[in-house]
C-alpha cells in the first residue's frame, strides 16, 4: 500500500492569480520555464530568427490579438436602462401608471417629472466620466521590438503572437509573458505585480524544480513589468487574456457586486413596499366596508400609496451624488459611478496597497552613516562622486544620490574634480568604481557595490577623521550595523576609497586596483512613506475609518513603513498564515490585524470579503495590477 503523499505547506503552494484559469496558467508556466531552449520552441513552434510575417497572421487569427480584458463601454441605451432599473425608480414608475390608468393625470405628472430628472442626471453625469476615462487610455500606446523573419521590427503589443522572438531593453515594458532565451544585466520591476520596489534579476538558465510561485523563476518576465537595466531576447510564451496580468484583469470585468448605497436603497425600497402592502389594502378594505363606494376606497388606497412614496427622492439623492462628483473633478479625481460618492462616507475600513500608495513607488537614500552608524556628509560626498562621473546607465540607486542636487554646486564651489578612468560594474564583482583627479593632481579610486564584496577589499577604515587599520571586531561591528538596517527594510551599499598619489592621468585602471581600501561607510535606501501619508492616515482616523495594509511586499519593509506614518504594527498577518485560516476565522482575524503582508491577489479579496462579512463598509486603494481582484 502507498503512503499517502505529503500536503504541501502554504508557502510550497503555488500561489494562482484568478482561481481555476489562473491555476492552469501557473502550471503552463512552470512547465515552459523548466524546459530547455530546443524543445521550448519546438514545442512553441518557433525558432531563433522569429516567426514568418504569415505564421504570426495567422496565430493572430487563431488567439486573438494581445489585450487584455476590460470593461466594454455601455451603449447610450444600456446605460440608460441601467439606471431606470433602480428599485426605487420602478416602484415609482409602477406608480405612475396605475396613477395614469385611474385618471390622475396631476400625480402621474409629477411622478414622471422626478424620475425623469433623476434618471437623466445620472445618466449625463456618469457618461461624462466615462469619456474623461476613455480620453486617459487613448494617450497611451506602446510597441515592442519583434523578430520576424529575423529582421527586427517595432510592432503594436496587440499584434504579438504566442512564439514571438522579441528584444528587450532598458526602458521597455514586458509586452507578455515571456520566457528569456538570453539576458545580460537583466533587471525588471515588477511592482505592478509584486508590490517589490526594488528591481529584481531575471536570468536564462531553466528554473529550479523546487520553485512552485511562477512570479518567483527566474526566466520568466510577465506582462505590467518593465525592464530597468539590461538586455534579452525572449520567446512569447502567452498573450493577451492568458497572461498572468490578464487572468487578474478579467477579475475586475463583469457584474459588479452591490455596494453599501445599492444595499441601502434596496432596503429602503422594501421597506416602503411593505408599508404599502400593509397600508393600501387596509385603507381600501376599512374605506369599502364603510362607505360601500368600492370605486372610490380604490381610488383613496391608490392616493395613499402614493402619498407614502418619496418622489423627489431619487433626484434629490441623484443631485446630491452628482454634486459630489463634481467636487471630486476639480480635484482632478473621475467618479465613474455616482453611488460610489455615498460609499465614501460610509467607509469605516480602508484598505490600501503600500507600495506608490502609502509609499512614493520610487527608491530614496534614506541614511549615509559612517562606520559607527552616525550620519557623514562626507559619505553622501563620496557617494554623489561616483554616481555624477559614473557614465553607464545608471541605475535606480544612483538616482537616489543624484536627487541630492545641492551636491552639484559644491562639486563646483569646492576642489574641482576631473574624471580620469571608471572601472565599470558587473554581476560577478557588484561594485563599481570612478577614479577623479582634484585640482593638486591627486587621483583618487571612489568604490561603491554590495556590503560583502567591497568591505572583502578594505585594509583600513576612517574613524573619526582618521584612518586606521580594520580589526576583526570592528568589522563584525559593522556587519551587525548593516544587518540593522536590512532588518529595517533598507538596501545598503558600502563605499570605500583609495588616494593614489602620481597615478596616471591616463584611463588606464583595472579591477586589480580595487584593492587595499579604505571603508568610508554606507549609503542605505528605501522605498520612503508619502510626506502626506501620516497626515492623511491621523485624519481618517478622526473620522474613524480603520486603515490596513494589504501588501505583497515582505513585513520586515511593511512593518518600518507602517512604523513611520503611525500605524500599529504589533499584529501583522502573512499570506501563508491566510490560505490556512477557515473565512470565520480570517474574518475575525482581519479585524484585529493592521499589516498584511507576503499577500497573493487572491488573499487580498477574501480579506475584503472578509472584512465585509462583519458589516464593515470597506474601501480598497491600489494602483498595480495586483491589486485588481481586491478592487
Amino acid at each position: 500500500m502507498d503512503s499517502p503523499k505529503p500536503t504541501p505547506t502554504p508557502s510550497q503552494r503555488p500561489r494562482h492569480p484568478a482561481g481555476g484559469k489562473g491555476a492552469t496558467i501557473s502550471v503552463q508556466l512552470l512547465a515552459k520555464a523548466r524546459a530547455d531552449t530546443a524543445p521550448l520552441l519546438q514545442e512553441l513552434a518557433s525558432r531563433l530568427e522569429g516567426l514568418s510575417q504569415a505564421e504570426a497572421d495567422a496565430r493572430l487569427k487563431q488567439v486573438g490579438p494581445n489585450e487584455i480584458a476590460r470593461e466594454k463601454r455601455q451603449s447610450p441605451l444600456r446605460r440608460l436602462l441601467n439606471n431606470v432599473k433602480n428599485p426605487l425608480v420602478i416602484l415609482l414608475i409602477a406608480l405612475g401608471v396605475l396613477s395614469y390608468l385611474t385618471g390622475d393625470l396631476r400625480a402621474t405628472t409629477v411622478i414622471f417629472v422626478m424620475v425623469l430628472l433623476g434618471v437623466v442626471l445620472r445618466f449625463f453625469q456618469e457618461l461624462r466620466a466615462d469619456n474623461a476615462a476613455e480620453k486617459l487610455k487613448a494617450m497611451v500606446s506602446n510597441t515592442a521590438t519583434v523578430l520576424r523573419g529575423g529582421v527586427e521590427a517595432e510592432m503594436p503589443l496587440k499584434l504579438l503572437v504566442p512564439g514571438d522572438i522579441i528584444r528587450l531593453a532598458a526602458g521597455d515594458m514586458v509586452p507578455a509573458d515571456v520566457r528569456l532565451l538570453a539576458a545580460k544585466d537583466l533587471f525588471l520591476n515588477q511592482a505592478a505585480l509584486t508590490g517589490e520596489a526594488l528591481p529584481v534579476e531575471r536570468k536564462a538558465d531553466p528554473a529550479p524544480a523546487d520553485r512552485e510561485n511562477p512570479l518567483d523563476l527566474p526566466n520568466l518576465c510577465f506582462l505590467g513589468s518593465n525592464v530597468e537595466s539590461g538586455s534579452a531576447t525572449a520567446v512569447v510564451i502567452h498573450t493577451g487574456a492568458r497572461t498572468y496580468f490578464g487572468s487578474l484583469a478579467a477579475s475586475i470585468v463583469g457584474e459588479r457586486q452591490l455596494t453599501s448605497f445599492d444595499k441601502g436603497v434596496n432596503k429602503f425600497t422594501w421597506l416602503m413596499l411593505r408599508f404599502i402592502a400593509v397600508m393600501v389594502p387596509a385603507v381600501f378594505l376599512i374605506n369599502g366596508l364603510s362607505k360601500h363606494n368600492w370605486l372610490e376606497a380604490f381610488l383613496f388606497a391608490l392616493a395613499v400609496a402614493v402619498g407614502l412614496t418619496p418622489e423627489m427622492l431619487p433626484m434629490i439623492v441623484t443631485v446630491n451624488l452628482s454634486k459630489g462628483a463634481l467636487a471630486m473633478a476639480r480635484k482632478k479625481v473621475i467618479v465613474k459611478r455616482l453611488n460610489a460618492i455615498q460609499n465614501f462616507g460610509a467607509m469605516d475600513v480602508l484598505c490600501t496597497d503600500k507600495t506608490g500608495t502609502i509609499t512614493q513607488g520610487k527608491i530614496v537614500l534614506e541614511k549615509h552613516l559612517d562606520v559607527r552608524g552616525e550620519r557623514s556628509e562626507n559619505v553622501l560626498y563620496y557617494g554623489y562622486l561616483n554616481s555624477y562621473h559614473h557614465t553607464g546607465l545608471k541605475n535606480l540607486l544612483d538616482e537616489a544620490i543624484l536627487a541630492h542636487k545641492e551636491l552639484e554646486e559644491l562639486l563646483k564651489a569646492k576642489e574641482k574634480y576631473r574624471k580620469i578612468d571608471e572601472i565599470p560594474f558587473d554581476f560577478v564583482r557588484r561594485r563599481m568604481s570612478v577614479v577623479v583627479e582634484n585640482e593638486s593632481g591627486l587621483n583618487t579610486l571612489i568604490c561603491k557595490g554590495a556590503v560583502d564584496e567591497v568591505m572583502s577589499l578594505c585594509t583600513r577604515v576612517v574613524i573619526n577623521g582618521e584612518v586606521l587599520d580594520v580589526l576583526p571586531e570592528h568589522d563584525a561591528h559593522r556587519r551587525h550595523l548593516v544587518d540593522e538596517l536590512n532588518g529595517q527594510g533598507f538596501r545598503v551599499i558600502a563605499l570605500a576609497y583609495k588616494d593614489m598619489p602620481g597615478s596616471s592621468d591616463e584611463p588606464v585602471y583595472t579591477v586589480k586596483d580595487e584593492s587595499d581600501l579604505i571603508l568610508l561607510g554606507f549609503l542605505a535606501f528605501l522605498d520612503p512613506p508619502k510626506e502626506t501619508a501620516a497626515e492623511a492616515l491621523r485624519r481618517l482616523h478622526g473620522l474613524k475609518v480603520d486603515v490596513k495594509i494589504l501588501t505583497g511586499d515582505n513585513e520586515i519593509i511593511t512593518a518600518y513603513i507602517g512604523k513611520e506614518v503611525g500605524l500599529p504594527v504589533e499584529q501583522i498577518l502573512l499570506g501563508s498564515q491566510v490560505e490556512t485560516l477557515s473565512e470565520a476565522a480570517l474574518a475575525e482575524a482581519a479585524g484585529a490585524t493592521g499589516i498584511f503582508a507576503r499577500l497573493a491577489p487572491a488573499h487580498k479579496e477574501r480579506i475584503i470579503k472578509a472584512l465585509q462579512s462583519k458589516g464593515h463598509v470597506v474601501g480598497f486603494m491600489g494602483d498595480g495590477i495586483n491589486d485588481a481582484p481586491a478592487l
